[in-house]
Parts: C-alpha cells; structure tokens; sequence
C-alpha cells in the first residue's frame, strides 16, 4: 500500500472515530494556541495542515470569509510598526521588479496554459494569482471573467499548496545565499504568492525584512485594479465591478500614523503583537482548509503550471536581488 493511500485512510478512520464536538475542541485549543506567542507563523501552517489530514475542519463554510478578514486586519497592525520613509525607499526599490515579473508571468502564464491544454480561465486565475498576491488577486479577478467555482477552487488549491512550502522554504535558501535582509524582503514579496506566507516568511527573517516584504507586497496588490480591467476585455466581460483592496489605504494610513504622531509608539508594540498573532492564526486556518480532498481536486496539469511559473518567478527574481538590487 503507497503512502498516499495508507494517510488517506488513516484519515479517514480518525475523522469517522471522531464526534463533532471533540473536533470542534481540538480546533479550537489549535486557534487558542495561535494566540500565544509560542507558535510561529510556519508552525502554525503546519498545525493546520494536520488538522485538515487527520481531524477535519470543523468550520470550513467559513474559513474563507475568517481567513480574508483576518489577514487584512493584521496587515493594517502591522503598519504601526513602519516608517513611511523606509517604506518609500522599499517601494521604491521593488517597483521595477515588480512591473517586469508581473508581466513576465502573465505572459509565460498563457505560454504554459496553452501548452498544457489547461482550460483557460483556470490557467488564467493562477497565472493571475503567481504574477500579483495569489488568493486575493484570484478572489478579485474570479468574478470579472464569470469563472466557475471548480476553476477558483483549483487555483486557490494550487496558490494555497506552493505558499505553504514557500514559508517554509525561502528562509533556508535566503540563509544560504546570505541575502541581507532587504533583498530577502523583496524577494519573497516578488515570489511567494499570497501575503500571509510573504509576512509569514520575511517575519521569520527579520524585522527589516518584514518592512520591506510588507510595503513591497501591498503596493504589488495594487496591481488587482488595472490587471483586472484587462481581464475584463480578455474574458469579453464588461459587467462586474472590480474589487478594489480597500484595506491598503487602511496599511499606509497607519504607517503615516505611526510616523508622525509620536504618542502612538506607546501601544504600537501591542498593535504589532496582536497583528502577529491574528497573522499566525490566518495560516493555521488556511492550512485547516488545505483537506485532501482540495489537495486532489488540482489536478497534474495545473498544479505543473503553477510549479513551473513560481520557479521562473523564483529563480528570476532570486538573480535580480542578488546582483540588480
């Protein structure tokens, strides 16, 4: 018996032995743990993961809407731990990066979804959600194009699968290349697709690295707006209204907060270390919903465009900071 076959059973067995309310408690001291200051950003990703394999989400219907609300809260706290100067800076330095990988992705993105034969608003959403902030870029662009709920669903599993290696992984590779840590927080802000999983990562690396990463990210979501107006054209769709991230005003209005009064540096810290908690608890909940059954329905062809496009985006953007930057 493979691997695969044996956890999926064993899985399987658990969730069966197991009533609703022992998993309800157990996933909700797993949210509990979050909270304290014990569970890193990476650990908790993998506590989700967990739960999802052999316990099952007890709230899923609403871990979507949690997931969204919760990661742009704690954006927006962040932001009381910024300068608007250095932030400028870092803007600055990652917007060329970001206007050449936004466009390069797109375009190999459609290379690759032609090649595969993968249908094209799928091929199109995770191109979409590798080239500017994975899940929120897909959630915006999704209902321009009328995309159907199978083709999000495999995108966001493709996106959700790659972001939790990344947060993983780009610390090791960013060690093992010495990248300083403003060239670690503009690479993983240019190559790790959703927000949470580039905060998460760049956290782990350094509190500069985090600035950088996080100022470098949110002006790269930017790009939902004019990238979402071409997909209405692409798709022939003029009829739905664009969602535009509101809670970016919110991230800089704090920043120029934190900034310029100075009487905010007295709770800023504990603005900061409840961002940092609602942060860790949104990757334990994206984890949580990474069931096998989502892990399954991305298919091969997919998930190898999706590999193959973060590796291009990976690799290019790992050159430019080492010997651009």
């Amino acid at each position: 018996m493979d691997t695969s076959n044996q956890i999926g059973k064993t899985s399987s067995a658990l969730l069966f032995n197991m009533n609703d309310n022992t998993r309800k408690v157990i996933f909700i001291f797993g949210i509990a743990l979050c909270l304290t200051p014990f569970i890193s950003p990476a650990v908790a990703l993998l506590m989700g993961l967990v739960v999802a394999q052999f316990i099952g989400h007890p709230y899923l219907h609403l871990n979507h809407k949690a997931t969204h609300i919760l990661l742009q809260v704690s954006v927006v706290g962040l932001g009381f731990g910024m300068n608007v100067h250095s932030a400028m800076q870092a803007g600055k330095e990652g917007i060329l990066f970001t206007i050449a990988s936004i466009s390069g992705t797109l375009v190999f993105g459609y290379l690759m979804g032609r090649w595969l034969n993968i249908e094209k608003k799928t091929s199109y959403l995770i191109s979409a959600g590798t080239a500017i902030c994975g899940g929120s870029a897909i959630a915006a662009i999704s209902p321009v194009i009328k995309a159907e709920e199978k083709q999000i669903s495999v995108a966001l599993g493709c996106v959700f699968i790659l972001n939790s290696i990344a947060l993983f992984v780009f610390p090791v590779i960013g060690h093992h290349f010495n990248l300083s840590q403003t060239q670690f927080g503009l690479w993983c802000a240019i190559a790790i697709h959703d927000t949470s999983s580039v905060v998460g990562a760049a956290a782990k690396y350094g509190p500069h690295a985090l600035e950088v990463a996080t100022t470098v990210k949110l002006a790269r979501a930017l790009w939902i707006i004019p990238v979402a107006f071409m997909s209405t054209f692409i798709f022939k769709n003029k009829s739905k209204k664009i969602k535009i991230p509101y809670f970016i005003g919110l991230f800089i209005l704090a920043m120029v907060v934190n900034t310029y009064i100075p009487a905010v540096s007295m709770i800023s810290p504990y603005l900061i270390m409840i961002a940092k908690a609602g942060l860790t608890l949104t990757l334990f909940l994206i984890g949580a919903g990474l069931s096998r059954k989502v892990l399954a329905s991305v298919g091969v062809k997919p998930l190898a465009q999706g590999v193959a496009l973060w590796i291009l985006i990976s690799t290019t953007a790992l050159y430019a900071v080492m010997h651009l930057a």
